[in-house]
């Protein structure tokens, strides 16, 4: 399957069951590696803490000067989060605003939950 054929489901809460209790059925996987994929770079990974850090949203006027690449590779790198579901837009005007997709970051956290320790005395 190929990246263009890929589509993410919708989330509306905990995705799955975490990975620590079963394994990832097949579409799990491709689901999760792509969301992992477009974190795996250090500039996409510092683009959604910067989202997400902003509160609501935030303009990619305030978010291009803090790095030191050009406007166009940031408008990929922001395109790559979209497409992994990550975080969200809207045009006004000529500023695109950003902001984070919760349900998609408490899917990774869902996938990603590791159970407690269990005591024994």
């Amino acid at each position: 399957m190929s990246k263009q054929d890929l589509v993410l489901t919708p989330v509306n809460g905990p995705c799955c069951t975490p990975i620590s209790a079963a394994a990832l059925d097949p579409a799990g996987a491709v689901e999760g590696a792509a969301v992992f994929k477009a974190l795996a770079d250090p500039i996409r990974l510092r683009l959604l803490s910067i989202i997400t850090s902003a509160g609501d949203e935030i303009c990619v006027c305030d978010l291009t000067p803090q790095f030191d690449v050009s406007g166009p590779t940031i408008s990929h790198h922001l395109k790559v989060l979209r497409e992994a579901g990550l975080v969200d837009c809207e045009r006004r005007g000529t500023w695109v605003y950003y902001w984070p997709v919760p349900e998609r970051l408490r899917w990774i956290t869902s996938l990603l939950a590791v159970p407690e320790p269990t005591r024994t005395n």
